[in-house]
């Protein structure tokens, strides 16, 4: 059995292995990596022979950093690769090219019901009832969208957003605030299985599916890199901004927003921004835009959502697909039950 890694800006892993009894019982290790002693190779594999198939990755780069000492330099791999890779030979954990994945082009909502089909398609992601997911967001309306554990009384001038009129929904992951007027920004959501990001931490997670953008930005011009902990950056400054959930019940849920032109004075009215924040907006006055996304484009917001579908259709096995029925009133009901209830909303006041 085979499984691969590629390290997100480092080298391919490849393992071979055999199980036996419920154990790994043959290694083989390889890769375009770079390993200081070689003798360190022999170390790895007998690290992970005999451990039993049902060890996660986690386990197993335990196992290997436990068995190499100081000396040991591992250039463009980890440990943890190592142990993705297995999971991935056994079947356990799996890669972009193991899924087909459903392609929803924008489609023109209220807000919160892209909020609430965040939560409805992960979801079903989990119990497999849908493809691991990729779709973009369009609305016909203004909001702010908090992240799951900001205040509200600390990010939202309140007067400010009614004068507005701009509403105030808290979604299900972190992060910061999101603030969406109808064409102003580019968002797009990605729902996966968790085997998709197996024995990756946080950090690590984002950068491997945040992997795709950073391609698809350079279709349009943007030379952009990942900053840690969830942004996107070119050398211009901050461009986009990720937040992530994972669902107990076995999906991740990924989501970014890019700025594509927004009213910065309407935005430090409504959001209580400051300076430090917004320095990496590449903000000087607030009577300006935040507008990279157009600026370093020179691209309307439909050509950039139409380069980024082509681009990830170009790099994995998609489908084009919609939402139901069901999928739209499952969504309905969690605004109505969940998303525009103040229990939801001010649960961090």
């Amino acid at each position: 059995m085979r499984g691969e890694y590629k390290v997100p800006g480092g080298k391919l892993v490849v393992v071979d292995v055999e199980a036996d009894d419920g154990r790994l019982s043959r290694v083989s290790l390889s890769g375009d990596f770079f390993l200081e002693p070689d003798e360190a190779l022999e170390d790895i594999v007998a690290a992970v022979t005999g451990m039993p198939v049902t060890a996660d990755a986690v386990k197993l780069g335990q196992a290997i950093s436990g068995a190499l000492d100081d000396q040991v330099s591992m250039i463009g791999f980890t440990p943890e690769s190592v142990g993705i890779a297995i999971r991935r030979a056994l079947g356990k954990a799996t890669s972009w090219h193991d899924h087909t994945f459903d392609l929803i082009e924008p489609v023109v909502l209220d807000p919160a019901m892209h909020v609430a089909l965040d939560e409805v398609i992960t979801r079903e992601v989990a119990d497999g009832s849908r493809n691991p997911t990729l779709r973009f967001w369009d609305w016909d309306s203004p909001l702010v969208v908090l992240g799951s554990f900001q205040s509200v009384r600390n990010e939202v001038d309140e007067e400010a957003a009614a004068r507005h009129g701009i509403d105030i929904v808290r979604r299900i992951s972190g992060g910061g605030a999101m603030f969406m007027e109808p064409g102003n920004c580019i968002t797009y959501s990605l729902s996966v299985p968790a085997s998709l990001v197996e024995g990756l931490s946080f950090e690590r997670s984002y950068e491997f599916l945040d992997q795709w953008v950073m391609g698809a930005l350079a279709d349009v011009g943007i030379n952009a890199r990942y900053v840690p902990l969830n942004d996107i950056a070119s050398e211009q400054g901050k461009i986009a901004g990720a937040a992530q959930k994972r669902l107990a019940a076995g999906a991740v849920l990924h989501h970014v927003t890019m700025a594509y032109d927004i009213d910065a004075q309407k935005m430090t009215e409504v959001l209580r921004i400051g300076r430090e924040k917004l320095s990496d907006k590449g903000v000087k006055s607030a009577a300006k835009r935040v507008d990279p996304m157009r600026s370093q484009t020179g691209m309307e917001r439909a050509d950039i959502l139409a380069a980024f579908a082509a681009h990830f259709r170009s790099r994995y096995d998609t489908r084009d697909a919609g939402y139901t029925e069901a999928e739209l009133a499952a969504a309905r009901e969690l605004v109505d039950a969940k998303f525009t209830t103040p229990e939801w909303t001010y649960r961090v006041p």
